[in-house]
């Protein structure tokens, strides 16, 4: 009996899971994307033209194979309960999606909406933590990072991976925060140390540097407010 002929077999250029890592998502047909999922064909035939097979069926018309049963798709040579299963699963997640409006993006463009944004993070550590938070040109936030816990130093924070997480995020704004469980909101000599570490890098990187917060529970200190960034 011929074996199933599985993704891992492809050759290189044809494996939709290394097409997705190396492209993206988009890049991929609605039968390579399919065929992620399912993992292998049936002997002779790829998981890929299975998945043709089965939306050619459909019109190749992904609303038509969600409303497909479970017994309907095991009709297909290759497809199990679980495969099936897989297939319609995919589905109904595409549906609920359309359902649900894109999540806004926090304007953080001042200190202030900055210090809301991360109290609730740090209101109750007895420890310091650093984040990073990276913005697009429009103040709008595409990530926060937690850089370190217990400590805020050059050596703690490594600014070499707030600049890395930034241009894999193609971020263009960044913004640095700790915490001061003491309560105090005056900088110490390594915060100052660390903002021009971090303004340095930035500047070469050409990202912007908005701001570097000192937060405690109900106050906080801006570089920028301040005039020193």
């Amino acid at each position: 009996m011929a074996d199933k002929l599985t993704i891992a077999k492809w050759s290189p250029e044809d494996q939709p899971r290394e097409k997705l890592r190396d492209l993206g998502p988009q890049a991929l047909s609605d039968a390579e994307l399919l065929a992620i999922l399912v993992g292998s064909g049936s002997p002779g035939i790829s998981a890929v033209d299975l998945m043709k097979q089965v939306l050619g069926k459909c019109n190749n018309n992904l609303n038509t194979l969600g409303k497909k049963t479970i017994r309907e798709l095991m009709e297909f040579k290759g497809i199990g309960e679980a495969k099936a299963i897989t297939i319609l699963a995919a589905c109904e997640l595409g549906k609920r999606r359309q359902r649900v409006q894109a999540e806004e993006r926090p304007d953080l463009g001042t200190a202030t909406r900055i210090y809301n944004y991360l109290h609730t993070h740090m209101q109750d550590l007895d420890v310091e933590e650093a984040w990073v938070l990276l913005m697009n040109q429009n103040y709008r936030l595409i990530k926060d990072l937690r850089l370190s816990h217990g400590g805020i130093t050059e050596t703690a924070v490594d600014v070499r991976l707030i600049i890395k997480e930034a241009v894999l995020a193609n971020a263009t704004i960044l913004v640095l925060a700790h915490n001061h469980p003491s309560g105090s909101i005056s900088p110490s000599k390594e915060d100052d140390r660390l903002t021009e570490s971090v303004r340095k890098a930035c500047e070469v990187m050409r990202i912007h540097f908005q701001d570097h917060l000192i937060i405690t529970d109900g106050h906080y200190y801006s570089y920028h407010e301040q005039g020193r960034l």
